[in-house]
């Protein structure tokens, strides 16, 4: 039940995104003809519009020709740049598709779940909380992913701004960075077997990759990563378990839970060992080749 009312929210949030833009865009649409000054129609030098859009007072002069038209059309030989209320209706878009691009295609994936291998081998359960957790893995994520995005700024963010680049070549030159980074992450066995379901060829060069097939094949070995490290996380205090509970079982407290008294000496080795930052250290490390 939760889950399903989880995804009607997601429905109606999206629903409510796409009303407010096309809501955005309906009451003004500006186009203009290249080469041809607003007014003018065709190849005469004659205005259309004898009076200004709104300045007509009576029924007659409504009647008369183009007033209260407020359509102009502008294009600048495909060199435009894009309609601010179009901006906003872009935007919310991506604000609705951002959860999934952070998760896809950056270091979150890892770096959250090694979070949440750490707690469960502490056995602390809420502590540090999930707000934690999340908050430290989109920093971590940040600070991983900050040559990323300050490439895409450069490259293609700055560029199309300036109108240097179309729209095309911005989505292009704006996605390559991440390609780049989830290809230094991808083993290339995933990405054969990607291939080969998908009946594609490849190659073997990043250009030739298509994101159908590098996103999954980046998530795949993002996954196996991420449960090798938790492997390793769990060792020590499986150790600390074994241990406590064999003392448990000697003393004759078999009764006695061996978690309520491993716990602190977890803690305390945790404590002891500088565990977060050999964690986080080695976690971030483990992006850089």
């Amino acid at each position: 039940m939760k889950k399903n009312f989880a995804v009607n929210k997601i429905i109606k949030l999206i629903c409510l995104l796409l009303t407010v833009g096309i809501l955005c865009i309906i009451p003004k649409w500006d186009v203009q003809a290249a080469g041809v000054d607003p007014g003018m129609t065709g190849e005469t030098q004659e205005r259309t519009n004898i009076e200004e859009p709104g300045s007509a007072d009576t029924r007659e002069e409504l009647g008369e020709l183009n007033i209260a038209n407020n359509l102009t059309i502008t294009q600048s030989g495909g060199n435009g740049q894009v309609n601010g209320t179009l901006r906003i209706l872009l935007t919310l878009t991506l604000i609705g598709l951002a959860p999934i691009l952070l998760i896809m295609l950056t270091s979150y994936t890892r770096t959250i779940i090694v979070l949440h291998f750490t707690r469960a081998a502490l056995n602390t359960q809420t502590a540090p909380p999930n707000q934690v957790l999340i908050g430290l893995a989109l920093f971590l994520t940040y600070f991983i992913m900050q040559p990323t995005l300050t490439r895409v700024y450069d490259e293609a963010v700055v560029p199309f701004e300036e109108g240097t680049i179309t729209q095309e070549e911005f989505l292009e030159v704006g996605i390559q960075p991440f390609r780049e980074f989830m290809y230094t992450q991808t083993q290339t066995k995933d990405v054969r077997m990607f291939l080969e379901i998908s009946g594609e060829e490849w190659t073997g060069n990043l250009d030739d990759l298509s994101l159908a097939v590098l996103v999954p094949s980046f998530i795949l070995g993002e996954l196996r990563q991420a449960f090798i490290i938790g492997f390793i996380i769990y060792i020590p205090f499986i150790v600390i378990d074994m241990v406590v509970a064999s003392t448990l079982m000697s003393m004759g407290m078999m009764m006695l839970p061996p978690t309520t008294i491993s716990m602190p000496f977890k803690i305390l080795l945790f404590v002891l060992a500088d565990g977060w930052d050999l964690i986080i250290v080695n976690l971030v490390k483990s992006f850089y080749p």
